[in-house]
This record gives C-alpha cells, sequence and structure tokens, in this order.
C-alpha cells in the first residue's frame, strides 16, 4: 500500500507538470521551427528542454529554503530583496498578458476555422471570449469539470491526428535543414516547456518530499517533449515549407494549412479539433490563475461585483488588443517566452539559488543539480545570451 500511495503522489504530480506544460505553444512550434528544418529544431527542443528543467530542478532547491506554500513572489522578496520582488510582479504580469492574446488569437483562428469561416476571424474571436469567460467566472469547480472534457478531447484527437496523417508524411521533407534559423524559435520553445510555475504546488501537494517532486520534474517534463516530437514530425512532414512560412506572416497556427495540403477535410477537422482543446484547456487555466493573481495582488474578494470588476480585467485588455491585431498570435507568445519566461523561469532560479548558497548561506540543502558555481554561470550565461539576442532582434525590427 505505501508503494503504491508513493507512486501515485509521483504519478499525478508527473501528470500536473505535462499538462502545465502542454498548450498554446505546442501549436506554435512547427511554425516557428518550420524554416529551420526538422533535425535542427529538435536539437533546439533539447536543449531548451533540458535547460527548463535544470531551471526546475534550481526552483525546487530554493523551495526547500522557504516556508510552506511559499510563491515566485516570495522567493524573489526574500531572495533579491523589494526590488526583485516589483520585477517579479511586473514581469509575471506581463506574462500573464501576453499568453492571454495568443489565447484569444489563437482561439478565434481556430474557432473560424471549425464552422468553415462563416464568421470573420476578429468576431469569431469575440465569441470564443464570450463562451469560455462565464465558466471561468463560475470558479473552480466549473473549470475543473470543463478541463477534464477538454483534456480527454486533447488525448482522443491527438491519437487520431497521429494514426490519420502518418501516411501523409513525406520523409525526404524532414531532411532539409537551416542550422542558423533554429535559434529563433527560443522564445516560442521557452513558452512551450513552461511548468516551474507549478512546482511550489507540488511541493505542497508531496507534503515537501523533495524526491518525489524531482522525479515527478524529470518525467512530467519528458512527456511533452515526447508529444512535442511527434507533433513537429508530423507537421513538418505533411505541410511544405512556404505554406509554414504563410502561416507566420498571417500568425496561424499550425493546423491551418493541413485541408490545402492534405485535401481531407477529416483529417483537417482533426487537427482543428485538437487545437481547439489544446487552447482551450490552458485558456481556461490560465485565466482563473490570472483571476488569482489579481485578486491576490489588488488585495479584492472574488465576490459579486468586485468579481465582474476582477473578470473585465482578465479578459477584456487581451480580447481588445488581440481584435486590434488579429495576426498577434505569433508575436504575443515570442514576446512571452523571450521576455517573461525567460525572466521568470530562465534567469531567476539560477540567481536565486547563488545568492541562496554563496551570499545568504542558507542551511544547506541537497542540491537538486550538481555543477556548483560553474553550472549556475552556465545557465546564466545562456539565458542572457538569449535575452540579448531577443532584444536585438526587436530593436533591429523597428529599423527594417
Amino acid at each position: 500500500m505505501r508503494i503504491f500511495h508513493s507512486l501515485g503522489h509521483v504519478l499525478g504530480g508527473t501528470f500536473l507538470i505535462a499538462g502545465t506544460t502542454i498548450g498554446v505553444g505546442m501549436l506554435a512550434l512547427p511554425i516557428a521551427t518550420g524554416e529551420a528544418g526538422f533535425f535542427p529544431s529538435i536539437s533546439i527542443y533539447f536543449l531548451c528542454w533540458l535547460f527548463m528543467l535544470c531551471t526546475g530542478l534550481l526552483l525546487l532547491e530554493v523551495c526547500q529554503w522557504m516556508p510552506k506554500d511559499s510563491n515566485l513572489i516570495t522567493m524573489a522578496h526574500k531572495l533579491f530583496g523589494p526590488w526583485g520582488k516589483g520585477l517579479c510582479w511586473m514581469v509575471y504580469l506581463f506574462l500573464f498578458v501576453t499568453v492571454m492574446i495568443a489565447h484569444v488569437a489563437g482561439g478565434g483562428d481556430v474557432l473560424s476555422q471549425l464552422i468553415s469561416g462563416s464568421l470573420p476571424r476578429w468576431a469569431s474571436a469575440l465569441v470564443y471570449v464570450l463562451i469560455f469567460s462565464p465558466v471561468v467566472y463560475l470558479g473552480t469547480n466549473s473549470v475543473d469539470r470543463l478541463n477534464l472534457i477538454l483534456m480527454s478531447g486533447v488525448v482522443i484527437t491527438y491519437l487520431l491526428f497521429i494514426g490519420f496523417s502518418y501516411d501523409h508524411v513525406n520523409f525526404s521533407m524532414l531532411t532539409r535543414g537551416e542550422w542558423s534559423k533554429a535559434w529563433l524559435a527560443i522564445p516560442i520553445l521557452f513558452t512551450a516547456f513552461t511548468y516551474q510555475v507549478i512546482i511550489p504546488t507540488l511541493m505542497t501537494y508531496m507534503n515537501r518530499d523533495v524526491k518525489k517532486v524531482r522525479l515527478s520534474i524529470i518525467l512530467g517534463t519528458t512527456i511533452p517533449l515526447a508529444v512535442y516530437l511527434i507533433w513537429e514530425m508530423l507537421i513538418l512532414g505533411i505541410i511544405p515549407l512556404n505554406d509554414l512560412q504563410q502561416a507566420s506572416v498571417l500568425g496561424q497556427t499550425a493546423v491551418w494549412p493541413l485541408q490545402k495540403i492534405i485535401g481531407s477535410a477529416y483529417l483537417s477537422n482533426i487537427g482543428r479539433a485538437f487545437a481547439f482543446f489544446t487552447l482551450t484547456t490552458s485558456y481556461i487555466a490560465l485565466s482563473l490563475a490570472y483571476l488569482d493573481f489579481l485578486a491576490d495582488g489588488l488585495k479584492i474578494k472574488k465576490k459579486g461585483i468586485r468579481k465582474i470588476f476582477l473578470c473585465l480585467l482578465v479578459f477584456l485588455p487581451p480580447t481588445v488588443i488581440s481584435l486590434s491585431n488579429p495576426d498577434i498570435f505569433l508575436k504575443a507568445l515570442g514576446y512571452a517566452g523571450g521576455y517573461s519566461c525567460a525572466i521568470l523561469f530562465g534567469l531567476f532560479p539560477p540567481t536565486m539559488v547563488w545568492i541562496g548558497r554563496y551570499v545568504k548561506k542558507y542551511p544547506k540543502a541537497e542540491k537538486r543539480l550538481p555543477g556548483g558555481r560553474v553550472m549556475l554561470s552556465m545557465l546564466i550565461f545562456f539565458i542572457l545570451l538569449e535575452l540579448g539576442i531577443e532584444i536585438f532582434q526587436d530593436v533591429l525590427s523597428k529599423f527594417l
């Protein structure tokens, strides 16, 4: 019974991490990596997966120093001080808003496809928000019930898509590669591999059993990696580069060009349904988390007119921005990963561990990631390099 109970905790933690990781970023990955080709892309996949695995293990070490139920903002305050806490707040807020914008844009895009374009994309995006925002207003129980249905839809449509699309894969298309283009996808890959926000919750769920949490992190991040690699192979093996480039310019998801290429409405609809379930699962979960974040930060009770006000803050700004910029899907995900995820879940964990180990001299906990100062320096250098490249590209794009 003890073994069963232990495995149950690890299994639950594994699926929580996998479910948190797999989301809207998955639909953008083949578009973002299309120009690089399959083998350069999967190399960057493994690099980003390994980096995010390392930062997750470092965040676990930070959790060992903190009181029970501490979140990232508390950690930043204790290790960086008030300025670090303020930065954490701003970056968290930016992350929520940008990813919400991407969900509205992507959800409207997919809904428009599902109803065969009978509504324009802006109207589909508005309908998408109007359908699911009341579920979030009703609270956690409503979101949980709908999420169970949506997750079942994700699994079923993903397996169906693999089964029916495999025969359409042209493996010769997977041999093309342009390594210099692979780095451009890192910001969206950061978004796709983000899960660290749930680590403090797992510490509570597993009664601060660090070994179990560590195993859950390793297993839970490996599942999305496998899911993403299969998805990458199918999309890049079916959709030619020109069509992926066109979808990128139009800010569309990876399933948009399917019917044009395959000519099978049935398979295209499976792909669209998968995209819909994937987007909506993460959208309602993110919206609920954003609502709680604002309620806690603004000290507003989630009742009556105050809850309606909070919901307006959650849904209105991202919807207005998305309606004003219908092709913003990829750009919003790029900003979310290139800046917010990079700072919160790339730069913060190794920097916090450095301060905790070597500056504040916290009581020695078992190191969750070997390598000492050398490993921490490598991780910090990598993320600073990524941030530098992202800033350079954004500045350059202003003048081109």
